[in-house]
Order: structure tokens, then C-alpha cells, then sequence
């Protein structure tokens, strides 16, 4: 049975898909934590800019972003081929995945080090390796709240205003659902995110936070408009891949399911 279950080939798409999915969004939970400027990134003077009354502020965002591009696509493809249902077994999995991969990291980091090990990279900076490992990933403890939280309700938002858009445009506009719908679930990924984490968490200030969400949500409007060349071409690749009568048939039964 498992080499007919292998050899289907819309079963052997969603296995490819949603494991590009999973990893890319455990990636960017684990390496979120990191907050870098954009403008230094890149080579430029950072903006220096002043709202609701705090000065200083830049173009500051999580890493967590770097993996997201692809975390969009493979939600809008998934949604195209296995519809909302798809694109919500896929989001628990992973909710329950995260929550798993932070379980263990809570016990490594509980682990007594080993003495040699915990001052083995003085030379390197790392004074205490047990102190670093346990500020990488624990902090990540603080974020897995509103992290899942904000994934959870934002890819809900795609899935749901992907399948909107496309029962009123029937099979035209690609761009359209998978930008519009990526603006909104980010939207609401960005707001929920931010503030139950950098502002109620890690106590930043609230002018600080808002920034943040501001500059994030932008790079994502940026990122999403530049990733739809990208979803054409894996439309193209996939319908070649299946044949377009199985295509279609996929396509017809997701919009269909609710």
C-alpha cells in the first residue's frame, strides 16, 4: 500500500510541499529571535527616523523573516491544489511541530553542561557556551505564544481569503489571490506577533514595536508582489508535473471543499 501512496503523484506533491512548508516555518521560529538592520545589512546609513516620539529607529526586523518567502508561496500553491483544508491540516501540524521542537529545547537547555564544554569557546567570544545556548533558544520560549498564535490566525486569513478572491475570478488572476490574500494573513501575522512579543514579553516601547511592525509589513508587501513571478512558475512546474487534466480536477475540488 505505502508504494501506491508514493507513487500518486498528488499525494507525493503534498508530501513535497508541505515538507517545505513545515521546515521553513520552524526555521524562522527558531532563528526569529535575532532582530538585525536592514539598512546596515545591506550597506547603507540607517534611516534614523523618529515616531510617536522615539528617535533612533531604523528599518529593524526579525530573521525570521529570511525563510517566510517560501512559507507564502507553499501556501498558495497548497491552497490552489487541496484547498482550505490543505492549507489548515498543514498550519496544525506545524503549530504542533513548533510546539514539540521548543518542548526539547526546554529540556536540552535543562540538561546539566558539561564543565569542559560550557568554557570550551572563550577564545571564540563565548565565555559561557551553557549561558549562550540557553539565551538562543530560550528566548525563543517567550515568542512561541504569540508566535503560534500569529501563524496559526494569519495562514487561517490566506487559506480564507485566497478561496474569495478565487471564486470570484474563477481560474484568472494567480497574482491577485496569492498577493492579496499574502497581504492580508500578513497583516494580521505582523500585528499579533509584535505586540504580544516584543511589546507585552520583552517590554519594548511602543513606539519602538510599532516601527518594527511597520518596516516588517512592509518587507513582506515588498516580498510578496516579487515572490508572484516565482508562484507562476511553480503553477507552470506543477501542472506539467501532474498533467492538466489531474490539475484541474485538483484545482476544481479544492475550491469546492470548505
Amino acid at each position: 500500500m505505502i508504494h501506491n501512496i508514493i507513487k500518486d503523484k498528488p499525494t507525493r506533491l503534498f508530501i513535497i510541499l508541505g515538507g517545505f512548508f513545515i521546515a521553513n516555518a520552524l526555521i524562522a521560529e527558531i532563528i526569529g529571535v535575532k532582530l538585525f538592520s536592514l539598512e546596515q545589512t545591506v550597506g547603507i546609513t540607517p534611516a534614523n527616523f523618529t515616531l510617536l516620539g522615539e528617535s533612533g529607529l531604523g528599518f529593524t526586523l526579525t530573521v525570521g523573516v529570511l525563510p517566510w518567502p517560501v512559507v507564502f508561496i507553499m501556501t498558495d500553491i497548497i491552497n490552489e491544489y487541496y484547498g482550505v483544508k490543505g492549507v489548515r491540516f498543514l498550519s496544525i501540524i506545524t503549530a504542533c511541530l513548533i510546539a514539540f521542537a521548543f518542548l526539547v529545547f526546554y529540556l536540552a537547555i535543562h540538561t546539566h553542561p558539561d564543565d569542559f564544554w560550557k568554557g570550551s569557546q572563550a577564545k571564540n567570544g563565548v565565555p559561557d557556551m551553557q549561558a549562550a545556548y540557553t539565551q538562543i533558544l530560550g528566548q525563543g520560549m517567550n515568542i512561541i505564544v504569540a508566535s503560534l498564535t500569529a501563524f496559526l490566525i494569519g495562514q487561517l486569513t490566506d487559506a480564507l481569503v485566497f478561496k474569495k478572491i478565487k471564486l470570484i475570478t474563477g481560474e484568472k488572476s494567480i497574482w491577485m489571490r496569492a498577493t492579496v490574500s499574502t497581504l492580508f494573513s500578513q497583516l494580521v501575522d505582523t500585528v499579533v506577533v509584535s505586540y504580544m512579543y516584543l511589546y507585552f514579553s520583552l517590554h519594548f516601547s511602543f513606539a519602538r514595536v510599532t516601527a518594527i511592525a511597520i518596516t516588517g509589513y512592509s518587507y513582506k508587501f515588498i516580498v510578496a508582489i516579487l515572490c508572484t513571478p516565482l508562484i507562476y512558475l511553480v503553477h507552470i512546474f506543477i501542472e506539467k508535473y501532474l498533467g492538466k487534466d489531474t490539475a484541474a480536477k485538483m484545482k476544481e475540488a479544492a475550491l469546492k471543499s470548505s
